[in-house]
């Protein structure tokens, strides 16, 4: 269950000290490696580790740095969905879809997946890294200490020992329940009244009753299962299999949700759900060591990634479910003239604007030639490696200079944020799409505004008094309104303006045709719309967008 902290600065203290969830997963795996090392007769040094498949950046350093600290060399980070259909698949020969459910103790996590001919190629992934079997024993210690409280007038939640001994019996009456239709969950001496006289609690459980305490549990897998399905773009009725992972998937109201959903009477429980994870670490780290053959392992990012762009816009550059390993660049430009430096703002998310999305970092690139804005070109790369960690490079494509990083965020989403990104993103949709809107309306009055003063300048004594008067009174205008004007004021001004423009364009090709004859150039294009090219002025031209780069100071 220290998994839930991962990535986080939450302590554990044992005996006075405070130990790192990486400390405390290190000595979990000390002593896995151990047992393996007694077993085999040799010592293990390498391993795979799977971690939720939801698991962010920061979820998935903190689980290597574990591996490190473990003194072991870990050669791959794997999601477990996909290890569990690795180790259910390995033998199949045709194609088919494959979904896993799997709900552990702390985690919930539910895939997708196309299996066949040795390639295991995930379509999508979803989940809740704050939902698991724990989730279900808290809420019957909390049941337990309620009933205690009016049989007895007694409050256990204060009572550290008792809580401990509730925790064990909640557990073993969870599981219980599983196959019986109901449980008694007796301690005898769990604590004293007032007088020292000793108190046993005795009570009894019922299937039913467990499920309905826990049922807002149960309704919380339904939405990473449809998110999962919508982004694989597939329908339930094309998945092949069903593979329950986890020994939480034992309860039988998680079985009846899955069928429910699914409108399938078998799921695929041929896997021990405890062990079946583990089994598919192992043959991925066969397939590492090339003792295992023709197995194609294709996993895919969770979250989306990119950068703050102009106006707090967030750019993505890599969107969510796509395979990995990846890399993908993009051509960036400066918003400032003169400005010597980019500071590059790495954001983790689903969300228009990157101030709703989960920041990874940033970075500087100094010793950019000064130059005027949209000139300098800035290639930006993201490169997400196998084992889904982030490396993030910005180049200076004029002078070659370079800067380059890996993200290692020390802080971890805080509980339900990470499935809380996708969940809003689509509830703001509505939202975002305006505030998107506004920040490129407010971009478009910037761009316009410049490319403006910079004609006046060059061709400002070429045009009569009349078409140069409009639009030095466009200018003054915008110029007032896109300090505090709303967006739509914003808009109608820098229309005003774009309008005046054209008239001044019109009014320089005038007198330059009569005075040179110039003719149409065969195949011109349509005009020019206003809106498809104020951003990007640099030379590469479509594939250059303004950030919010700011210049050091």
């Amino acid at each position: 269950s220290i998994k839930r902290h991962m990535g986080t600065d939450f302590k554990v203290k044992i005996d006075g000290k405070d130990y790192t969830p990486q400390e405390i997963s290190a000595m979990i795996l000390q002593k896995l490696v151990n047992d393996a090392s007694t077993y085999l007769g040799e010592r293990v040094t390498k391993a795979v580790i799977t971690v939720p498949a939801y698991f962010n950046d920061a979820q998935r350093q903190a689980t290597k740095d574990a591996g490190r600290i473990a003194g072991r060399d870990v050669l791959r980070i794997i999601n477990e969905p996909t290890a569990a259909a690795l180790a259910y698949g390995l033998e199949k020969k045709g194609n088919e879809t494959i979904l896993v459910w799997d709900l552990g103790g702390g985690t919930f996590d539910v895939s997708i997946l196309e299996v066949g001919d040795g390639v295991f190629e995930v379509k999508s992934t979803n989940g809740d890294t704050h939902l698991g079997g724990d989730d279900y024993d808290d809420r019957l210690v909390s049941w337990i200490v309620g009933e205690f409280r009016k049989d007895q007038g007694i409050d256990l939640s204060g009572d550290k020992q008792a809580l401990q001994r509730l925790t064990e019996a909640a557990e073993k009456a969870k599981i219980e329940l599983s196959t019986l239709t109901q449980t008694t969950i007796n301690l005898p001496f769990i604590t004293m009244d007032p007088s020292g006289t000793p108190k046993h609690l005795d009570l009894t459980i019922a299937r039913a009753e467990f499920e309905r305490l826990t049922s807002d549990l149960t309704d919380r897998m339904v939405g990473p299962f449809k998110a999962a399905l919508a982004d694989a773009k597939i329908d339930v009725k094309q998945i092949d299999e069903i593979v329950m992972v986890g020994g939480s998937t034992r309860m039988p109201l998680v079985q009846d949700l899955v069928k429910k959903l699914t409108a399938k009477e078998q799921l695929n429980q041929s896997v021990n759900p405890d062990e079946v994870v583990a089994i598919g670490a192992a043959i991925q780290a066969g397939v590492l060591a090339g003792e295992v053959r023709d197995v194609v392992l294709l996993d895919v990012t969770p979250l989306s990634l990119g950068l703050e762009t102009l106006g707090g816009v967030f750019t993505k550059l890599i969107e969510r479910n796509t395979t990995i390993p990846t890399k993908k660049s993009q051509v960036f430009t400066t918003a400032e003239d003169g400005q010597t430096s980019v500071d590059i703002a790495i954001f983790q998310g689903e969300r228009e604007m990157a101030r709703d999305n989960k920041s990874l970092g940033q970075f500087r690139l100094e010793g950019i030639p000064a130059a005027p804005r949209g000139i300098p070109q800035v290639e930006v790369a993201f490169n997400i490696d196998a084992n889904g960690i982030v490396n993030v490079s910005a180049k200076d494509l004029g002078t070659g200079k370079e800067q380059t990083i890996t993200i290692t965020a020390s802080t971890n989403l805080s509980k339900d944020e990470v499935d809380r990104m996708v969940r809003d993103a689509e509830a703001s949709a509505a939202e975002d799409a305006r505030k998107k809107e506004e920040a490129e309306i407010r971009n478009r009055a910037s761009s316009l505004i410049y490319s403006t003063e910079k004609s006046l300048k060059e061709i400002g004594d070429k045009l009569d008094a009349g078409a140069k008067a409009d639009v030095e009174a466009g200018l003054a205008e915008l110029r007032r309104i896109s300090e505090n004007g709303t967006a739509p004021e914003v808009k109608a001004a820098t229309d005003t303006l774009e309008q005046a423009s054209y008239k001044l364009a019109e009014a320089l090709y005038q007198k330059t045709g009569a005075t040179n004859g110039a003719g149409a150039a065969s195949g011109a294009g349509a005009p020019h719309d206003g809106h498809s090219e104020s951003q990007a002025s640099a030379p590469a031209g479509d594939d250059v967008i303004d950030a919010e780069f700011k210049e050091s100071v």
